[in-house]
């Protein structure tokens, strides 16, 4: 399971042009799942996103986490973050997980994360052409992996 964290002023996905989530001061989250991601890899990376210290303190430094600055977190599938662009000029994507399966995992990804103590958990839609409009704040831009690639 992979992730791209960005932390936001505010975020939103937009359907046709109409907003389907919002959120103000958080995180905007893409996330990847493959194949064989477990539970243990959903809770590595919400352990990892409620508890990473990447907003700052009173002093200016990032000391604090989405918890302690009661932020928010828009949630965004993104399969093609298992895009592989090793060979040639197209993105192979065969560790992706096949669509019905990511989405119960994806589901139940949500469920987990909206169990913690959040302000707000806003989602886009699974497998649907989405805008997503990020206004970074810093910015900070982090990435996430369950397998610890990175």
């Amino acid at each position: 399971m992979r992730a791209v964290i960005q932390r936001v002023s505010s975020s939103e996905v937009r359907i046709n042009k109409e907003i389907v989530d919002t959120i103000g001061f958080g995180l905007n989250v893409l996330l990847g799942i493959k194949e064989d991601d477990t539970e243990a890899d959903m809770n590595y990376i919400i352990h990892k996103l409620i508890h990473l210290r990447i907003f700052e303190d009173d002093d200016g430094k990032m000391n604090q986490s989405i918890l302690e600055v009661d932020g928010e977190i828009l949630l965004v599938s993104q399969f093609t973050l298992y895009g592989d662009c090793r060979k040639g000029r197209r993105p192979g994507f065969s560790r992706s997980g096949p669509v019905d399966e990511a989405q119960k995992k994806y589901d139940v990804f949500v469920e987990k994360l909206r169990l913690e103590p959040l302000k707000k958990v806003a989602t886009g839609v699974f497998q649907a052409e989405m805008e997503v409009r990020i206004i970074n704040d810093g910015p900070v831009t982090l990435l996430l992996d369950s397998e610890k690639q990175f």
